[in-house]
């Protein structure tokens, strides 16, 4: 498995990498993590217990991640496929030479990458990746992966194949279902960046507090992003009411501790690829407030969800929906996102698709390769 950040820079991306080398080596396969070394990595690693991580250093600007011996690694370590998660930065040129040289089953699973938002942003520094080495790595792939129908769409329009596969990300083991309602703690987990729409949602919750009887609720972000970006969450908060704080990354028990405290999740996105966050809060039985950029129609179908929108007043909406929800409507949400969990997005259901689909290219690439 190759991606740019095997740490917590990674946002959503480690996170489902974390999850996937999990999947593979409890489904009798021997997963390999390499990447770009960064300020984390060593402190992260641990994240995948036994499972080998490779870190190779960085030459020249982190954006780019030129890393001159990652490709030699990729070689030298004999893998019957690589896996790309994440696009974008030099391991999509180091993914395609890989291919070129072994023959061997390379997949690309972009996460939400070619979203429009996405590649609206920095467009000459993606038409420069395109031309460079993005289209002839898209091409070489033996399989390309989606998370969702509309990444397939997406992958489709960049790319010009409609044959991605998709299958969504896995959650977490559920815990036990809630059995009351919690008190009225709501939870923003994640990258602090432009995209995830955090100052909608602030101004949401001030709005709602406004209208509504809001004693004793409160509202945790909690995160970790570019400085800069972190700074401007400071600055906006600086002058708020202590209903609204900012605790800076959550990881581990700590996590785990907010996700159960939680009586919802919010997330108003403006971009995602399926977030592993909303996965982990229904697995703690913690409904969710959340956009459709989300791309998790099934958390409003089984009424695990709330759509929030992406403006300040749709948020507004949807908080004193939340705030005002009596007890029983709230149980039944949290049971819906339990069902959820150990549903449809159960590791035990996704690890069968995946492995049929990693079987499916090797084959696949053995037989090209036979056959050349």
């Amino acid at each position: 498995m190759l991606t740019a950040s095997a740490s917590r820079l990674g946002g959503g991306v480690f996170e489902a990498v974390v999850a996937q080398a999990a999947i593979i080596k409890e489904s009798g396969g021997l997963p390999m993590i390499f990447a770009l070394e960064d300020e984390f990595s060593a402190e992260d690693a641990g994240r995948f217990g036994s499972i080998p991580v490779s870190h190779s250093p960085v030459s020249g600007p982190r954006q780019i991640g030129f890393a001159p011996g990652l490709l030699t690694r990729l070689v030298e370590a004999e893998l019957d496929c690589l896996h790309l998660h994440g696009i974008w930065q030099y391991p999509s040129r180091a993914g395609y030479l890989w291919s070129r040289r072994t023959g061997g089953a390379y997949l690309i699973s972009p996460h939400g990458m070619l979203d429009p938002w996405i590649t609206a942003r920095g467009k000459w520094k993606k038409a420069l990746a395109r031309t460079g080495y993005e289209r002839a790595s898209w091409r070489a792939a033996t399989a390309l992966h989606a998370l969702t129908s509309r990444e397939a769409h997406d992958i489709a329009d960049e790319s010009g194949r409609t044959d991605s596969t998709i299958i969504p990300n896995a959650g977490p083991v559920p815990a036990p279902p809630a059995s009351s309602m919690r008190a009225p703690e709501f939870l923003y987990l994640g990258r602090i960046h432009p995209k995830k729409n955090i100052a909608a949602l602030v101004d949401g919750w001030l709005a709602a507090a406004e209208v509504v009887n809001t004693a004793g609720a409160r509202l945790t972000i909690a995160g970790w992003g570019d400085a800069a970006d972190v700074e401007a969450l400071r600055s906006q908060l600086a002058s708020m009411p202590d209903t609204v704080r900012f605790v800076g990354p959550a990881f581990g028990a700590e996590k785990d501790q907010l996700f159960g405290k939680a009586r919802f999740l919010v997330l108003p996105s403006m971009s995602e690829g399926l977030p592993v966050v909303v996965l982990e809060a229904w697995a703690k039985g913690t409904p969710t407030l959340m956009s459709q950029a989300c791309n998790l129609p099934s958390g409003y179908d089984a009424e695990a969800a709330i759509d929030c929108g992406m403006t300040a007043a749709s948020v507004e909406s949807a908080l004193r929906s939340a705030l005002t929800m009596d007890e029983r409507e709230w149980v039944r949400m949290s049971d819906a996102a339990n069902g959820l969990a150990s549903g449809e997005f159960s590791s035990v259901s996704i690890a069968r698709r995946w492995i049929t689909f990693y079987q499916d290219s090797i084959a696949q690439a053995r037989g090209a390769e036979s056959a050349s």
